[in-house]
C-alpha cells in the first residue's frame, strides 16, 4: 500500500497520460475508422482500393513496429511533433484498421433493399451511408467497438518505451527508488482495471440503449 500513497503523484500521472492517450487515439481511431469502412463499400474503385490497402497493412504490422516508424521515421522527413502526437498517432492509425472492419460488418447486416430503396428516391451514396446504413449498422456494432477501444487503451503501454508518460512507465521510476516491484504492478494493473472498466461501462449503456434486441 505504501508504494501508491507516497507515490501518489507519480502514479496519478502516469495514469492521466494514459487516459488522455486512450481518448486521443480513440477519437482518431473512430474518425478514420469510419472514413476507411466508406471506402470500403464505396462504388468507386480506387477508394475500395485504398481501403482495402489501409487495413491489410496495418492489421497485419505490429504495433511495436508501427511505433518505431512513427516515432523514429516521420522525423527524418522533417515532420518533428512530440512524441505523444506520434504516439497517438500510431495507436490511432493502428486501432483505426479494426475499427473499419467492425463497421464494415455492421454495414454488411443491413439489407441491400435498405440502400436500393434509398438511391431510389434519389440519395446520393454519402446520404445513403450517413442517413439509412450506418444507423442501422451502428446498433450491431458497439460491442466490437468497445472490445477494440479496450485493447487500445492496453496497446497504449507500448507508448513509454518511447519516452511518452504513461501508467506502465511508472514501474521504471519506482524500481530505482527501490520499492517492491510486485506491488507497483499490482497497482499498475488496478489503474488499467479502472480505464477499461469506465470503457466497458460506457459501452454496456450504448447497447443497452441502442444496441440489437438479443
Amino acid at each position: 500500500m505504501n508504494v501508491l500513497t507516497d507515490n501518489f503523484s507519480i502514479f496519478a500521472e502516469g495514469f492521466l497520460g494514459t487516459v488522455e492517450l486512450t481518448v486521443y487515439a480513440s477519437a482518431l481511431a473512430l474518425a478514420l475508422g469510419f472514413v476507411m469502412a466508406s471506402f470500403r463499400v464505396a462504388p468507386v474503385s480506387s477508394l475500395r482500393v485504398f481501403g482495402t490497402v489501409w487495413v491489410t497493412v496495418l492489421r497485419n504490422t505490429p504495433l511495436t513496429l508501427l511505433f518505431f516508424a512513427v516515432l523514429l521515421g516521420l522525423p527524418r522527413f522533417g515532420l518533428v511533433l512530440p512524441f505523444k502526437v506520434f504516439a497517438i498517432l500510431a495507436l490511432g492509425c493502428y486501432t483505426s484498421a479494426f475499427i473499419c472492419e467492425a463497421l464494415r460488418s455492421g454495414i454488411n447486416t443491413v439489407p441491400k433493399g435498405q440502400g436500393e430503396a434509398a438511391r431510389s428516391l434519389g440519395m446520393t451514396f454519402h446520404q445513403t451511408l450517413s442517413m439509412v446504413v450506418l444507423p442501422q449498422a451502428f446498433r450491431s456494432v458497439i460491442p466490437p467497438v468497445g472490445s477494440t477501444l479496450i485493447a487500445l487503451a492496453k496497446n497504449s503501454a507500448i507508448a513509454g518505451a518511447f519516452s511518452v508518460t504513461e501508467l506502465l512507465g511508472t514501474y521504471k521510476t519506482l524500481s530505482e527508488l527501490g520499492y517492491n516491484i510486485v506491488w507497483t504492478f499490482f497497482w499498475i494493473a488496478v489503474g488499467y482495471l479502472i480505464i477499461t472498466l469506465t470503457i466497458s461501462a460506457i459501452f454496456n449503456v450504448l447497447e443497452k440503449r441502442w444496441g440489437v434486441p438479443r
